[in-house]
């Protein structure tokens, strides 16, 4: 039967100033060995990127033969090496803890604000705007001392957050009306808006975890300069992520549009069209007339047209003119016409009782600690 041959390890921490070749030459490694290793590491990681207190782990066999390297860098993020025949290198991800927290809140001089001095991600203040932008108007209802729960998912490895936290519930009390939007688990963006406990509408997000980069209305072009309208909304995403449609309609152009670049457009009944431009890719199969639902890819994101880097621009027309793609209530109207979800009053309610039992559990542990 075949032993393991012994391994001798090593490990180090990269200090302020110093360089992996150094660390590597602490840890006894030959010349030939370090730049073995240096190489192995770039093919996965860019090494410019190293930062004081990055670890890294040697392991060498008894007579000094270059084994396994092991790189730590952030969020938990390993670069391993090996070294047989041929060397090996693959990046590991860890697998973070999914924590649910909750806040309590109440409005003050802006949502903003108001999430600034509650500790919540600033974010969110993006998410509620999308959300309800065309249903309340946050500057002139807004007058403070209204009500604002949150509750929202996290990635943590240990005490730090990887990735971007993701809201899972919000509501918000405006002159005794209780405006609330539920998000699924799945971080696909097609939120339901309730109001007074009934549904609004559900928004079906073109771009999946993406950030709203520029809302409709007038704003400074980012190319030209000049102050001129912003026809739609934009989301930035990283080139190739999916897009899909928000709500059933037929396909009605394929193809490209002077600034707009690439676009796919559908129509919604006979008066509304949605427009998706900057598009880098549309499926060969996509043509005009097809039929899509909701939730449907229809291309991916790119640059294409006048753009100063990947996004999509999503756009509302009705009746030819453009309007506020928060606002427009006929997509919902297209997206009810598919049949509701029988359980998404049940979602809410679910969502309600676990926000309720996860501030309950958050007040327990803070009157313990002063305890």
């Amino acid at each position: 039967m075949e032993t393991a041959s012994p391994v001798v390890s090593w490990s180090g921490t990269l200090s302020s100033g110093e360089t992996l070749d150094a660390l590597l030459s602490a840890a006894g490694l030959s010349a030939g060995d370090r730049a073995e290793v240096a190489l192995a590491m770039a093919a996965e990681y860019d090494l410019r990127k190293l930062r004081p207190g990055y670890g890294i782990e040697i392991e060498t066999s008894v007579s000094g033969s270059l084994r396994r390297a092991v790189l730590s860098v952030d969020e938990g993020v390993q670069i391993e090496a090996v070294f047989t025949d041929e060397t090996a290198t693959r990046r590991i991800l860890p697998e973070p803890d999914l924590v649910l927290r909750a806040a309590d809140t109440t409005v003050q001089n802006s949502i903003s604000a108001t999430l600034a001095s509650a500790d919540v991600p600033a974010r969110f203040a993006v998410d509620l705007a999308e959300m309800l932008g065309g249903t309340v108007d946050f500057r002139r209802d807004l007058k403070g001392d209204e009500p604002l729960q949150l509750m929202w998912r996290e990635a943590r490895l240990s005490d730090q957050i990887i990735g971007q936290p993701h809201l899972s519930f919000a509501a918000l009390t405006i002159d005794e009306t209780r405006y609330e939007i539920v998000w699924p688990d799945d971080n696909s963006g097609n939120a339901t808006i309730f109001v007074d406990g009934e549904v609004l509408r559900v928004f079906a997000q073109p771009v999946k975890g993406a950030r709203l980069s520029s809302v409709y209305g007038n704003r400074r072009h980012p190319v030209y300069g000049d102050v001129r309208m912003h026809t739609g909304v934009d989301f930035a995403a990283p080139h190739g992520t999916p897009v899909y449609a928000t709500a059933p309609g037929t396909i009605s152009f394929v193809g490209r549009r002077g600034g707009y670049g690439r676009v796919v457009e559908i129509a919604h009944g006979s008066d509304t069209m949605t427009r998706y431009a900057h598009l880098s890719f549309v499926p060969d199969g996509l043509s005009v007339g097809d039929r899509v639902t909701a939730g449907e890819a229809i291309g991916r994101v790119g640059a294409t047209g006048t753009a100063t880097g990947p996004n999509l621009h999503y756009e509302v027309r009705v009746d030819g003119r453009p309007t506020d793609p928060m606002s427009e209530e006929r997509l919902a109207e297209a997206a009810n016409a598919e049949g509701t979800n029988p359980d998404i009053v049940a979602r809410l309610h679910e969502s309600r009782a676990q926000f309720t039992g996860l501030l309950d559990s958050d007040v327990a542990q803070t009157m313990s600690e002063r305890l």
